[in-house]
């Protein structure tokens, strides 16, 4: 079964310093309907303003993830982890048993542009962890590129959950497949552009989730980004 997902019927919130979509149940959006996909809990499309963030604030029992699409990202933490998140940069934040971050636009003059997402750790209590990485754009082009893994395969991030996360990017003729193990569930976010996928026609922002279903096929893409995640 594969069931569509528009970007309209995401949760909206705009602030002065923030434009957010909320693709499930998030802070004051609640959608009984859409509150996590398998471990699958948060995927947040934000736009911060420069110079405004997200102030220090507490996570626990959490794997967060944090893929810049533009812009400039800092962050800080209690770990004492701290740097910028280009394009390319992924960050894999374990929060575990508590940590406390913030997350700001150190630029006066450009917007960031984000994607963050929180997936459900396969237990409690870990001790939190923080990890960052640069993805290049030649490993994304028109294949799979794995950015989180539970073994760290093919040099990803190490994430708590029988989840990987792919990215990818697809211009023109290229096309893509994804074979899904059975038992396997799939949830494919488009972050830019426009693409087909199993027949569906998908702008930025909307997504489809998998289940009981054979493949991921791509095609048809304009300048398209999107990220994959394999779950049990």
């Amino acid at each position: 079964m594969i069931t569509l997902r528009k970007s309209s019927e995401r949760g909206h919130a705009h602030h002065d310093w923030l434009e957010s979509w909320h693709s499930f149940s998030f802070a004051d959006y609640h959608d009984p309907a859409h509150v996590r996909f398998a471990s699958l809990r948060v995927i947040n499309e934000d736009i911060v303003q420069p110079g405004t963030g997200f102030d220090t604030h507490g996570h626990r029992d959490m794997e967060i993830l944090t893929y810049v699409l533009s812009g400039t990202l800092r962050h800080r933490d209690s770990m004492g982890q701290g740097g910028d998140l280009c394009y390319g940069d992924i960050q894999l934040m374990s929060a575990g048993s508590g940590v406390q971050h913030s997350e700001v636009n150190p630029s006066p003059n450009v917007a960031v542009h984000l994607l963050q997402i929180w997936i459900m750790p396969d237990r409690q209590g870990l001790a939190p962890g923080y990890q960052q990485k640069n993805f290049p754009a030649e490993d994304k082009l028109a294949r799979w590129c794995l950015l989180a893994s539970p073994d760290s395969a093919q040099g990803s991030l190490l994430i708590h959950q029988d989840a990987r996360v792919f990215a990818a990017r697809l211009d023109g003729v290229q096309t893509l497949d994804y074979p899904l193990a059975a038992g396997r569930k799939a949830y494919l976010h488009v972050a830019r552009g426009s693409l087909q996928a199993n027949g569906y026609q998908l702008s930025a922002g909307d997504a489809l989730m998998f289940s009981d279903a054979a493949a991921v096929a791509l095609s048809a893409a304009q300048d398209a980004e999107v990220l994959l995640f394999d779950l049990r």
